[in-house]
């Protein structure tokens, strides 16, 4: 990453190759420079100023000496007009809006720990525990109809499901995990409030604590992630 910092403090003072001739084009000094990627030779750069947005390609080689060339590629892949927009939630602006978490209380050993994963990152995004509420239920089949409840009421932007249904030896699991994934999808749309999939339908138990905080994650700390960035994308973007 130091070749990142060494390119950033050489960008402004750069000169452009194989550069298309841009209409209205922002002197170089002006752009603003964010690290992108990089490869074993070569560091990209996303530049901005205003409605310009380009890829940025730096080769390592003339960096070492101390030189860099901007290459641009061409407008079409990499200049955004004023006329279009890429609307897109955010983790970083949590601030003020709320959640509820509804859990099945069915296999509660997991999803208790679905439930802490889910709250730990509520907390480090900056969401206050008073804006978040935990309702439970029986299990993951009640999960969709009180989601849609708590969705009509308007009082949350956005609603985290968490269950975890595991196969049995019948066809009972099916039926659950059929209803309960249907039944989170329609309390999004007859509510118009995200309403985030957090339920595991796993072949066994070992299979449910791997994603339960185990060696495969937690999936309650990735929905969760999934319901700020939902909140933000509808509260800041989509709200009519």
């Amino acid at each position: 990453m130091a070749s990142f910092a060494a390119a950033q403090h050489l960008l402004p003072a750069s000169t452009f190759r194989s550069s298309p001739l841009l209409p209205n084009r922002p002197s170089i000094s002006s752009l603003s420079y964010k690290p992108l990627s990089f490869s074993s030779s070569t560091l990209f750069f996303l530049a901005t100023k205003r409605e310009f947005t380009f890829t940025v390609t730096v080769r390592i080689p003339m960096l070492r000496f101390g030189q860099v060339a901007i290459e641009f590629k061409d407008r079409g892949w990499f200049v955004q007009t004023a006329a279009v927009r890429h609307l897109m939630g955010s983790l970083t602006r949590a601030e003020g809006l709320r959640f509820d978490v509804v859990v099945a209380r069915f296999n509660e050993v997991v999803t208790r720990l679905l439930l802490e994963g889910a709250l730990e990152t509520f907390k480090r995004y900056s969401v206050k525990e008073e804006d978040i509420d935990v309702v439970w239920v029986p299990g993951s089949f009640e999960v969709g109809v009180v989601a849609e409840r708590l969705g009509k009421s308007k009082k949350y932007q956005a609603i985290l499901c968490i269950g975890a249904v595991i196969r049995g030896d019948t066809s009972h699991y099916d039926a659950v995990a059929n209803s309960a994934a249907s039944g989170v999808l329609s309390a999004s749309l007859n509510s118009g409030v995200p309403c985030i999939f957090g339920v595991l339908t796993c072949e066994d138990m070992d299979q449910a604590l791997n994603r339960a905080g185990g060696k495969s994650g937690n999936k309650g700390a990735e929905a969760a992630l999934t319901a700020i960035e939902m909140a933000s994308l509808f509260e800041h973007h989509l709200i009519q």
